[in-house]
């Protein structure tokens, strides 16, 4: 192998460029580490800022309320609610409810919109109608009838469930105050 100067002078400069590169790619390297690590504490500096104002705000809130609790004190004399005050059951709140006196105004009513339907028209609103099969949502006399006398037929067993699901409706809409008379 014959290394002229020429060539030599080839080889240390593609060195020298190898090197320089290598350099290069670890000094990049190292600035996107550094970088990285100051945007990790200006993170941390946007946090630790944030909670400052939150604790200035929290302080200056609690000062203020020592301020208003010291005013209040001084110039208006309001105390808080305690347990005294409020009622103390169900049954204390129905013994609350007294007949109205002789010359104590109605209770309000609201208006009703129902109005009584003739037994002609059938009634005063339009029956719905089923997209889907175009029947109408009202029963019509007829089918009324029918089921009446489906009814009779029925078995006395199922005539008697029906009665109890009839008469335990009625008696979980009655509301008895017998317990609030006696207290």
């Amino acid at each position: 192998m014959n290394l002229t100067r020429d060539r030599v002078h080839s080889i240390g400069w593609i060195s020298v460029l190898l090197v320089c590169g290598a350099m290069t790619i670890g000094l990049t390297l190292r600035v996107n580490a550094v970088k990285s690590q100051v945007h990790d504490a200006e993170k941390s500096i946007v946090y630790v800022q944030r909670d400052i104002d939150f604790l200035e705000t929290e302080f200056q809130t609690r000062s203020n309320q020592q301020a208003l609790k010291q005013l209040n004190d001084l110039e208006f004399g309001y105390k808080a609610p305690v347990a005294g005050q409020y009622i103390e059951g169900e049954r204390q709140l129905a013994a609350l409810g007294k007949a109205a006196a002789p010359g104590a105004p109605e209770p309000i009513r609201y208006a009703n919109a129902e109005v009584p339907a003739d037994k002609d028209s059938g009634g005063s609103l339009l029956a719905m109608v089923s997209p889907v099969s175009g029947a109408t949502a009202a029963v019509p006399e007829k089918a009324e009838k029918s089921q009446e006398a489906a009814t009779k037929d029925l078995d006395p067993e199922l005539k008697a469930l029906k009665h109890d699901a009839a008469s335990l409706s009625k008696r979980l809409a009655r509301i008895e105050l017998a317990e609030a008379a006696q207290q």
